[in-house]
């Protein structure tokens, strides 16, 4: 074979792969199970056709079907190839043996998080010595209006999506079916502007009773929120203070991390 021959080999690829993908990609900006026939008809082919890729990607791990339901989300293997993908980043990179250092200065558990198709999720999660009883790891996906990192997001990130998620979120909490967070605009925007004048956010035990947690933004050389940090605690050894020594300490770090990714307070909105 000329190697002509061979480019044009390699450029045919294979075509039933480049048929399905779109599927993948469809589930991954749902954001959310969906049953077979919304599925093919948001990917443009017709849910015979689409079933049969389905039942490939379910037993590869790129897939799962609720039993009960029958809708399909994205499975294991899909989420550890993005967890994979994002900790190639290079903030990711940067941060990491920063994280493990910020984690042997405060004696707590931290963690790393990124906003993804899901909304914020941690990437990196190092116990302490006395690890926290709390049932969230690697690949968490965090609320947004209770959580010490979904708050850091919601206050620092500028995302259309983020906005229409809040709005979701603040509608669920006026219902009255989740207590531990705002449940107005003007309750959530006095609490932003409190956060982007300490430069941080903060929760106290409302994602886990008797868990404190402080969180502070990283921002990229063009000023735009890249990862979040946070550290957390049992309540009696995590003071919510915001002077306390936890609380600088993850504000230092997260600025650090900034700097050697370019960031200049300049580039920040509201001084954060």
């Amino acid at each position: 074979m000329s190697g002509e021959e061979k480019d044009a080999d390699v450029r045919q690829g294979i075509q039933s792969i480049e048929v399905g993908v779109p599927l993948l990609r469809v589930l991954a900006d749902h954001g959310a199970p969906m049953m077979l026939r919304d599925l093919a008809a948001a990917a443009g082919m017709p849910a015979a056709k689409a079933h049969r890729y389905l039942v490939s990607f379910v037993r590869t791990g790129l897939a799962t079907q609720d039993s009960l339901s029958g809708r399909y989300d994205l499975g294991h293997f899909a989420l550890e190839l993005g967890l994979a993908s994002l900790a190639r980043l290079d903030a990711v990179r940067v941060a990491t043996p920063i994280l493990d250092a910020l984690g042997e200065e405060i004696g707590e558990t931290v963690a790393l998080a990124v906003w993804g198709n899901m909304g914020p999720t941690i990437v990196r999660w190092v116990d302490s010595r006395r690890p926290v009883s709390v049932n969230l790891r690697t690949g968490a996906v965090m609320p947004l209006l209770h959580s010490a990192i979904g708050l850091c997001f919601v206050s620092f990130l500028d995302s259309p999506l983020l906005q229409r998620r809040v709005e979701e979120e603040l509608l669920i909490n006026a219902r009255g079916e989740d207590t531990r967070a705002p449940i107005s605009r003007t309750q959530l925007d006095a609490l932003i502007a409190d956060f982007r004048r300490h430069g941080m956010s903060r929760v106290v035990g409302s994602v886990i009773p008797g868990i404190n947690a402080f969180c502070a933004p990283v921002f990229d050389r063009e000023g735009k929120m890249a990862l979040a940090i946070t550290g957390l605690g049992p309540a009696g050894l995590f003071p919510p203070d915001w002077n306390s020594p936890m609380a600088q300490a993850i504000g230092a770090t997260a600025k650090n991390i900034s700097r050697q990714l370019g960031w200049r307070a300049a580039a920040t909105r509201d001084g954060a």
